[in-house]
């Protein structure tokens, strides 16, 4: 229900104010003012699902690479994937032209060629993630060297999206940097339905393996004893979330945070279940992002501020006290 109310007020909110009981109707179907049903079918309902499918999938995420890792610090942003992805995609603006400047009311940058920037965005987060998967796999390998590869993948290929931006023209150079701001205005319809489909499979294979990531929370040798088989349960989990990652920052960008901090909130409330775990993480992800995005749009009004730089500014305190907090008990 918190999902639903939060979904209503933040299409009823934004430059243009719509009454909550005409965003109602409009989701319901009913005959509504013209006017407003362009701007809730067109612009701000994409962007509310976008910005809810994107927090689900980003946290549920986190919340497998932290299991398999055995690692609290483990998310897409801080194992560097997400870096990886967004070198990916820049690397196919750069060489194949997939991004173009525009001037449409979702932002200065079109995605000529969604398909083959999620397929770049791709192999480069799945370089990213063979990476830690190699380094978690060597004997005695503590939580603090994978995150310490994952800083320094994250710099790898930060440098290289640099290296690119160096050698872009005008164009080039203001779509790569315009991209890298996650915005979840950018998503359209069909961008949307790609999103959700992986977001789904995503979860729901994540959900149904929770027995397992509860057994290799235990440790492998216990998982072992128990019949799960590690070696494939950590790769493959690795890969989906890796690839469940790259699908959502190549229609949006770069959105840190999120998968970090949501499912460290999630245990607070609920303990280290993955059984539950895992669902709580896919909903408050989804309400988190949704919230944030709406407050983005709305604190500089008339000026949006992308969500990515929110979930920064709001995740990294969070998530200090989250550890301060810990510490203490």
């Amino acid at each position: 229900m918190a999902l639903v109310a939060a979904l209503v007020v933040s299409i009823s909110l934004g430059a243009a104010d719509v009454p909550i009981l005409t965003v109602a109707k409009t989701l319901l179907g009913w005959e509504v003012p013209r006017r407003h049903e362009v701007i809730i079918l067109n612009i701000r309902l994409p962007q509310a699902l976008a910005g809810m499918v994107a927090g689900a999938g980003l946290a549920v995420s986190g919340a497998v690479m932290q299991s398999i890792l055995r690692n609290p610090l483990g998310s897409p942003f801080t194992l560097g994937i997400s870096h990886a992805a967004a070198f990916g995609a820049a690397l196919s603006v750069m060489l194949f032209g997939t991004g173009a400047m525009s001037s449409t009311s979702v932002g200065a940058v079109t995605i000529t060629s969604p398909m083959l920037t999620l397929t770049a965005s791709l192999f480069s987060s799945m370089l990213a993630a063979g990476v830690i998967v190699l380094i978690s796999r060597v004997r005695g390998a503590t939580p603090e060297v994978m995150v310490l590869t994952g800083v320094a993948l994250g710099a790898l290929f930060t440098a290289g999206t640099m290296f690119l931006q160096y050698f872009a023209d005008d164009v080039q150079l203001a779509a790569m940097v315009f991209w890298t701001f996650g915005d979840a205005a950018r998503a359209t319809w069909p961008h949307l339905g790609v999103m959700a489909v992986g977001c789904l499979a995503g979860a729901v294979f994540f959900i149904c393996n929770a027995w397992n990531y509860n057994a290799m929370d235990a440790g492998d040798e216990t998982a072992k004893g128990l019949g799960v088989r590690v070696e494939r349960v950590r790769v493959l989990g690795m890969f989906l979330a890796s690839l469940l990652t790259a699908v959502i920052i190549a229609f949006l960008g770069i959105i840190g945070f999120v998968g970090l901090v949501v499912p460290h909130m999630v245990r607070r409330i609920i303990g280290s279940d993955q059984r539950f775990l895992l669902p709580a993480s896919v909903f408050l992800g989804a309400l988190l992002l949704l919230v944030s995005d709406t407050v983005a749009r709305l604190i500089l009004a008339p000026n949006v501020l992308p969500v990515s730089v929110l979930t920064a500014f709001m995740g990294a305190p969070v998530f200090i006290y989250l550890i301060i907090r810990g510490q203490r008990r």
